[in-house]
């Protein structure tokens, strides 16, 4: 298996140390040991149950570690007071699910909570940060519609409105583009990097794409059976022996020819043959028998049907 690479030299708020996760008696995640660099893009991937969403949900305080502990500058975030870990970190899960014929600006709003006191439950400064984060993911000519009326990119911009109106500045998104289309993938994670690039905010993300995962990280971690495999820039993480190794997958990693970051593209794929031959030449490239005669001159086939025509260019002309 491919040794971790060393601890991040960064410096880091959010850290695991020897994190072990469970649901019941069921261990997921095996003494992690984890620090999310600051000020930078990390993205978790691995295959399906291996224990990405389970590490974020710790991560948020969402899941109690059954061993270890995830600290936030130095402290054990089990312990601290539940408004302060709100204000410090902004948590968006894999599908989230809002109130009944909630509008879009009621909504973005609740971010506000942790921030709000019962004798202040609105300020100028709530205004204002609700405000910036619904221009920020262009939303703001949604609110007063109904969420349950947006498309599913509408919507992820519109939760992601809510996690920034929360002014955390540590962010964490469990796969954030699950369940749209390819442009509306593009559209949530230029603007996760719009974020990241304009606030200086720390994000991390759990995504299954490794590719859109090598073009938006800085820091990409690599998970298998619950444990920690590899870390690093992309350009270190995702080669073709580790993709081998945690996805099982033949490939070939070559430069992306936009960004230049690795791009992961998968072996040949399955093809049927017929019973004893082997598959013929795929695509258009296959070299044509030199041997055999071509054009109109060529004899006609003896076994050809006697009552076959020939082509329209063969036939006599007046």
């Amino acid at each position: 298996m491919t040794a971790p690479a060393p601890a991040t030299t960064a410096a880091a708020r959010l850290t695991a140390s020897e994190l072990t996760l469970a649901y019941e008696d069921r261990t997921v995640v095996h003494e992690l040991d984890l620090a999310i660099p600051d000020g930078e893009v990390t993205v978790i991937v691995g295959p399906n149950a291996c224990g990405k969403s389970t590490t974020l949900r710790a991560l948020g305080r969402l899941l109690k570690p059954k061993g270890g502990s995830v600290l936030l500058d130095g402290e054990a975030l089990a312990k601290l007071p539940t408004r302060r870990v709100a204000q410090q970190i902004g948590l968006l899960p894999q599908t989230p699910v809002a109130p009944e014929a909630i509008t879009v600006g009621d909504l973005v709003a609740r971010g506000r909570q942790p921030h709000q006191r019962w004798w202040q439950q609105w300020s100028d400064a709530d205004e204002t940060a609700v405000t910036e984060a619904m221009a920020r993911t262009d939303v703001a000519e949604l609110a007063e519609r109904s969420v349950d009326e947006l498309s599913g990119g509408q919507r992820q911009r519109v939760w992601i409105a809510m996690a920034l109106a929360q002014e955390t500045e540590l962010l964490l998104l469990d796969e954030p583009t699950t369940y749209l289309d390819i442009s509306h993938q593009v559209e949530v994670l230029d603007l996760v990097r719009q974020l990241n690039h304009d606030r200086g905010r720390t994000v991390v993300v759990v995504l299954h794409d490794l590719n859109q995962a090598a073009r938006y990280a800085d820091h990409l971690v690599a998970m298998k059976a619950g444990r920690l495999v590899a870390r690093g820039t992309p350009a270190e993480v995702v080669t073709e022996e580790l993709v081998r190794e945690v996805f099982g997958l033949d490939c070939v990693v070559i430069p992306d020819p936009v960004t230049g970051s690795p791009l992961v593209v998968p072996g040949t794929p399955w093809q049927p043959s017929a019973p004893g031959k082997s598959a013929p030449p795929a695509g258009p490239s296959a070299p044509a028998d030199s041997s055999a005669p071509t054009g109109p001159s060529a004899p006609a086939d003896a076994s050809a049907p006697a009552d076959k025509k020939p082509p329209l260019d063969e036939r006599p002309t007046s």
